[in-house]
C-alpha cells in the first residue's frame, strides 16, 4: 500500500511527518502526539491519524512497551528515503542545486539549506544514540543540545530540526526561516562558535519573501526536495566542508563582479605550508572571509598529528556580517567547534581579536586582505589606541596594504604570511617609508611572485610575503626572492584562469623550506642590496625567469639544410630551362 492511497491532504502530511521522525523505530501513541505538538501540529485525538494509517496498511502494531503501552511501527519507507551520499554524490547534489537557482536566487540560500540539513541530521543521530542508551526522548534532546548545537527549544517544547519543519506544506519555507532564526537566538556565542550573525544572513536571503513570489517559490521547494534525498549524519566533516567550499568557489566569479574577493584553495594551501603552524598555538586571520585559511591551518596541523584533533585557538574577523555568518557555518560544517571565534568588525580600526587573545600576541597571522583598500590614511589610523599598531608609519589614503601588514606584524610573535597586490612591493611615497623600516628591521624572510590570473577579481599576479620574527641565524639580513610566475596550469573549468597545481605548490614550498637558490627561480639577496635598490621588493628585479634553451639536433638541421639546397638547385634548373625556351620563342636565343 502506498501513501498516495491517502485521500486527505492533512492526513498525508501527518503521515510523512511521523514517518520522517520515527522511520523504522517503534513508538507509542503518546510519543507521536508529543512529536506533533512540538512541531505545532497537535491533535486532540492522535488515533485520528494512527487508525487510518493502520487501515491502509501503512502502520502496524508492534507489541507493547515496558509500561504496557501499544507500540506502532511503519510498514513502509518514505518515498524520499534518505541515504548517505558519497563525496561525488554531494558534489553532484550541489551542482544540481546551483543549476536550480541559476541567478534567480542568491547562492547563500544553498549555504543556509545545506547547513540546516547537515546540523539537523547530525543532531538527530546524537539523539538516537542517547535514546539507545536508555534516555527518554526529551532528555536526549537536551543532551544533544549540550553536545552539539541547540536545535530543541525546551522553553517552548519545540523541535527546530529540518525533519520537523520541512514537509509538503505551503508554510514550509516560512516555518524553516522561523526555525533558523530561533536556532540563531539559542546558539549565541558563549565561548565557542555562536550563530549570532546567522540572523543577518537569513534576513539578507529572505526565504519568506522569496516564498511569496510565484516564480521563485518553486525554486526553493526544489532545493528542499533535493536536500531531502540525503542523510548527512554519517558523512565525514571534511567531505561536507569541501562541498561548502565548492559552493563558494563555484559562485566566486559572479561575486567577484560584485566586489567580493575569494582566495583560491591552492593559494591558501601554499600560504599555510609556508606558515607551517604547530599544535598548541593561536592563529589569527584579520580579514577572514569564509574562514578558509583558518580551516586549512587546522587541517594542516591535524595532518601533522596523523589525524588527531589539534589543540589550536583560531580567531577570525571580517567587516562583512554576511561573511561572518558564512565563516561560522563553514567552521561548524568542518567539525571545528571549539577554541574558535569569528568576530564582526573593521580590523584596521577595531581589531576585536586582540581583546579575545588573552595575551599580547598570537603565534601566527595569515590573510588575504582587500587589496588597495582606500580610506585608511593617517587621519583615520592616527588614534591613541592604534598608534602602537602602526609604528612604522601611516599609509596613503588610496591603499591600506601596508596598514594590513603592520596590523598582522603587531599581532604575530612568530610568522606572518600575507598575499598582497604586487604594487605594494615597489610603490614609493609613504609606502616606501613603511617598507624600508620593515626591511631594515629584518622581518621579511621571503617574497614570492605568483602567476597571473589566479584570482577571480583581478588578472594581476599577487605576491606572498613571509615575515618571521625568529629568523634562523643563517637567514638573518637576507631575503629569499622566488619568481613563481611560470608555476601554474590552466584552470580545468574556467578558461581565462590559472591554478597552482600540487607540483607547483610543492616546488615553491620546498624552495622556501630549504632556503636555496635556483637559477631563474629563486635567489637569496642581502638586505644591503635591497637598500641600494631603494627598498624595492619587486621580485623580477632580483630573479628573472630563464628562457628555455631550444635543443638543436645538428645532424637533423644539416640534413634539412642540404635538402633545401638541393631543392633550390632543382628550382634554378627549371627556371633556366623555362627562360631558354622563352628566349627561343621570341628569337632572342644566343
Amino acid at each position: 500500500m502506498k501513501a498516495s492511497k491517502l485521500e486527505s491532504p492533512w492526513l498525508k502530511e501527518y503521515f510523512f511527518m511521523l514517518l520522517n521522525e520515527f522511520k523504522d523505530r517503534s513508538f507509542t501513541a503518546e510519543e507521536a502526539q508529543a512529536f506533533l505538538s512540538r512541531t505545532g501540529k497537535s491533535l486532540e485525538n492522535i488515533y485520528k491519524v494512527l487508525s487510518p494509517l493502520i487501515n491502509e496498511g501503512l502502520l502496524q502494531r508492534a507489541g507493547t512497551s515496558k509500561e504496557g503501552k501499544t507500540l506502532y511501527k511503519f510498514t513502509v519507507k518514505s518515498n524520499n528515503e534518505t541515504k548517505t551520499p558519497s563525496k561525488d554524490e554531494v558534489l553532484r547534489l550541489l551542482k544540481s542545486a546551483a543549476d536550480i537557482i541559476r541567478t534567480a536566487v542568491s547562492y547563500e540560500s544553498i549555504l543556509i539549506l545545506l547547513f540546516y540539513k547537515v546540523i539537523s541530521d547530525k543532531w538527530h543521530t546524537i539523539v538516537l544514540n542517547y535514546v539507545k542508551d536508555g534516555y527518554q526522548e526529551e532528555a536526549a534532546y537536551l543532551l544533544a543540545n549540550e553536545e552539539y548545537l541547540k536545535l530543541y527549544d525546551d522553553k517552548n517544547n519545540q523541535l527546530l530540526t529540518w525533519q520537523s519543519i520541512a514537509r509538503t506544506s505551503s508554510n514550509t519555507i516560512p516555518e524553516m526561516e522561523k526555525a533558523l532564526l530561533r536556532i540563531a537566538e539559542l546558539n549565541i556565542s558563549d565561548g565557542g562558535i555562536g550563530l549570532d550573525e546567522l540572523r543577518r544572513l537569513i534576513d539578507k536571503v529572505g526565504l519568506s519573501t522569496l516564498a511569496r513570489k510565484d516564480d521563485l517559490r518553486p525554486i526553493l521547494v526544489s532545493l528542499i526536495e533535493l536536500f531531502n534525498k540525503y542523510d548527512f549524519s554519517q558523512i565525514d566533516y571534511d567531505v561536507i566542508g569541501d562541498a561548502y567550499q565548492w559552493v563558494l568557489s563555484y559562485f566566486a566569479p559572479t561575486k567577484a563582479k560584485e566586489g567580493e574577493t575569494y582566495t583560491p584553495r591552492e593559494v591558501i594551501k601554499l600560504m599555510v605550508q609556508l606558515m607551517d603552524p604547530e599544535n598548541n598555538t593561536a592563529i589569527v586571520d584579520p580579514a577572514c572571509g569564509s574562514a578558509a585559511m583558518l580551516i586549512e591551518s587546522y587541517n594542516y596541523v591535524k595532518g601533522k598529528l596523523r589525524e588527531a584533533n589539534p589543540s589550536l585557538r583560531l580567531y577570525g574577523q571580517d567587516r562583512n556580517d554576511t561573511m561572518v555568518a558564512i565563516a561560522k557555518m563553514n567552521l561548524l560544517l568542518h567539525g571545528i567547534k571549539t577554541d574558535a571565534k569569528i568576530l564582526f568588525g573593521d580590523s584596521l580600526i577595531n581589531p576585536e581579536f586582540l581583546k579575545h587573545l588573552g595575551e599580547p600576541q598570537a603565534d601566527y597571522v595569515i590573510a588575504n586582505p582587500p587589496w588597495n583598500l582606500d580610506g585608511y590614511g593617517e587621519e583615520k589610523l592616527n588614534k591613541p589606541e592604534l598608534r602602537k599598531i602602526y609604528i612604522y608609519g601611516y599609509p596613503p589614503d588610496n591603499t591600506a596594504d601596508w596598514a594590513w601588514i603592520q596590523l598582522m606584524l603587531h599581532t604575530s610573535k612568530k610568522k606572518t604570511v600575507v598575499v598582497i597586490d604586487q604594487g605594494a612591493l615597489f610603490r614609493g611615497g609613504r609606502e616606501k617609508e613603511i617598507r624600508s623600516k620593515i626591511i631594515l628591521a629584518d622581518l621579511i624572510e621571503a617574497v614570492i611572485l605568483l602567476p597571473e590570473k589566479l584570482f577571480y577579481n583581478t588578472n594581476a599576479p599577487g605576491s606572498i610575503i613571509v615575515f618571521n620574527r625568529n629568523k634562523p641565524q643563517e637567514r638573518k639580513e637576507k631575503i629569499l626572492f622566488i619568481n613563481a610566475s611560470n608555476e601554474y596550469k590552466q584552470h580545468p573549468e574556467i578558461r581565462k584562469l590559472n591554478i597552482l597545481a600540487d607540483e607547483n605548490i610543492e616546488k615553491i614550498a620546498k624552495t622556501y623550506r630549504e632556503y636555496r637558490e635556483q637559477p631563474g627561480f629563486s635567489r637569496i639577496v642581502p638586505i644591503e642590496e635591497v637598500r641600494k635598490n631603494d627598498y624595492n621588493l619587486n621580485v623580477t628585479l632580483y630573479v628573472a625567469p630563464m628562457e628555455e634553451e631550444e635543443q638543436i639536433d645538428l645532424l637533423k638541421e644539416y640534413r634539412e639544410l642540404k635538402q633545401i639546397e638541393e631543392e633550390k638547385n632543382q628550382l634554378l634548373q627549371k627556371i633556366d630551362h623555362i627562360m631558354t625556351e622563352l628566349a627561343k620563342a621570341t628569337g632572342e636565343a644566343q
